[in-house]
């Protein structure tokens, strides 16, 4: 065994075992339903804030994202962690942390699908909306499945990359099921730290590296690359500096739209806005989570785009996913604390996609526990067995998530980019225009939720008919950012051409927002 093996493995025990303490301390305020979901809405800023951080970004934005549009676009690529900061962080948190939170609340509602059962009064909006979570959310965490055990094999290449995917789904089941929602929200908040402390040492690392040579060195390098004679994709050194994006600046735009805008409507951020605590906590909240993105986010593109410059414009085998792990030996292999430092990124990146991985499990099993089995079955369930129902789910999803990853499936980036563009394209129109608008109608939501869902389905299959799937996977982006607009168009165009049914009701909802 090596240095850089015997090191990560000592910090992934350490790591193991400060997560399953969290789990079991965590336990003890999980005994109702709304602790176990949502921690009795009582969660502080500093944590609701490093929860909807280490969310956001998990193992598959380095791995795939930086990894490829670094590689791809070059310094261009930092507009997408700058977009996510602002647009899909900043600007969420200022529209709709408050009012979510307050409507949920004034709603009871737990989960999405709840809000959507509660806010227009329709049992089949909650199943729809549960199978929809359910249903694609799988190859959501899967495709962070994978992002992980391609990181971890590149440190120990004698071991398969299944181990490690299994490794990881058993952690995650340990503390989630122990502890729900409060045992993420803090682990979490020990996440963030190590993200930010792993982000700060790789970029130090990176850009001093001699093909890098310093932050003046890394422009004028890139500006002066020359790809290899035999690169199938030879790039020049003006497209990798340019800021806009270059050549590239329309497929930049789209990832921009679709990353950022994309968290407006994934139930799995939204949550966050359910459990904190107070309006005083969100103000806060709004700042570290900003600064939390800025420095996760722009710090994983600029990593990326000194990727042809470490590698010698050489593409690993294993291709663009394959890019920041090969990275990541190359400049942290070398000396004890190259090693150190290898340790730590090799747990910055597993807390990062164990952030995401629970939140999707949590959200995933509740949607089936709370909302989906007992509107099917039509039978009231008492809080005690949704809880226990949740607990056990959490474990099939880990599962289901486990085994759809293992599965020769190579681009993780397009598996995130169908199951984020689909289920934000579903949700974002109901979900916002539910927040704002006392004249929006079941229908009009009914209206967003299928559109969206129609937008990614049918465009996925027309091109893969016509050019196969890797076709269609490469329009991805377009497709999320297309379902999301056209959500966000129908729900109200249906809305004014139909009546809502209940006003009184509707009346009584909106009053939450003069209440404390």
């Amino acid at each position: 065994m090596t240095n850089a093996q015997l090191y990560t493995l000592i910090a992934l025990c350490i790591y193991a075992i400060i997560m399953a303490f969290i789990g079991c301390f965590s336990y003890g305020k999980t005994k109702t339903l709304d602790g176990f979901l949502i921690g009795g809405r009582n969660i502080g800023a500093w944590v609701t804030a490093f929860a909807y951080g280490t969310t956001y970004f998990s193992a598959v934005v380095f791995v795939g994202y930086a990894g490829q549009h670094g590689w791809n676009i070059g310094l261009g690529s930092i507009w997408i962690g700058i977009g996510n900061a602002v647009l899909g962080c900043l600007l969420s948190w200022l529209l709709f942390a408050n009012r979510t939170r307050k409507m949920t609340k004034k709603l009871q509602a737990k989960t999405m699908p709840e809000y959507f059962e509660k806010r227009y009064n329709s049992k089949g909006m909650e199943i729809l909306a549960s199978v929809i979570i359910f249903v694609f959310l799988v190859p959501y965490s899967a495709a962070v499945y994978k992002g992980l055990g391609s990181l971890f094999s590149a440190v120990f290449p004698t071991v398969e990359t299944w181990v490690w995917m299994l490794i990881i789904a058993c952690l995650t089941a340990v503390y989630l099921v122990a502890g729900g929602y409060i045992a993420t929200a803090y682990t979490d908040l020990v996440q963030g730290v190590i993200m930010i402390a792993g982000v700060v040492c790789l970029i130090g690392a990176v850009l001093s590296h001699e093909n890098v040579g310093g932050l003046g060195g890394l422009i004028e390098n890139l500006r002066n690359f020359v790809s290899l004679p035999d690169d199938p994709n030879p790039i020049t050194g003006a497209q990798l500096t340019n800021i806009f994006g270059g050549s590239s600046f329309k497929f930049l735009c789209f990832n921009i739209m679709l990353t950022s805008f994309g968290t407006w409507g994934l139930p799995q951020m939204i949550g966050k806005f359910y459990a904190i605590k107070d309006t005083a906590a969100i103000k806060r909240g709004t700042i570290i989570s900003t600064i939390f993105c800025i420095i996760i986010g722009c710090g994983a593109y600029l990593i990326g785009s000194t990727s042809r410059l470490i590698l010698g414009g050489q593409l690993p085998a294993g291709g663009v996913d394959s890019v920041i792990p090969t990275v990541l030996m190359e400049v942290l292999s070398g000396g004890t604390l190259g090693i150190i430092l290898l340790a730590v990124i090799m747990i910055l990146l597993l807390s990062a996609s164990m952030s995401t991985l629970e939140a999707v499990v949590l959200t995933s099993a509740s949607a089936v526990a709370v909302d989906l089995i007992p509107a099917v079955s039509k039978k009231q369930i008492s809080p005690d067995k949704q809880m226990i129902l949740t607990r056990v789910l959490c474990l099939v999803f880990v599962a289901c998530s486990f085994i759809f990853a293992t599965q020769n499936i190579p681009i993780i980036v397009s598996l995130m980019s169908f199951s984020w563009g689909l289920v934000s394209g579903c949700f974002i129109g109901p979900y916002i225009w539910g927040l704002f608008s006392k004249k929006i109608t079941k229908i009009g939501a009914y209206a967003g939720i299928i559109s969206g869902l129609l937008t990614v389905g049918c465009s996925t299959l027309v091109i893969t008919l016509n050019s196969g799937f890797s076709a269609a996977a490469a329009k991805s982006p377009e497709m999320g950012v297309a379902a999301m607009a056209i959500s966000m168009i129908v729900v109200p165009v249906v809305s004014a051409l139909t009546k809502v049914k209940d006003p009184e009701r509707v009346d009584e909802i909106f009053k939450c927002y003069n209440e404390d």
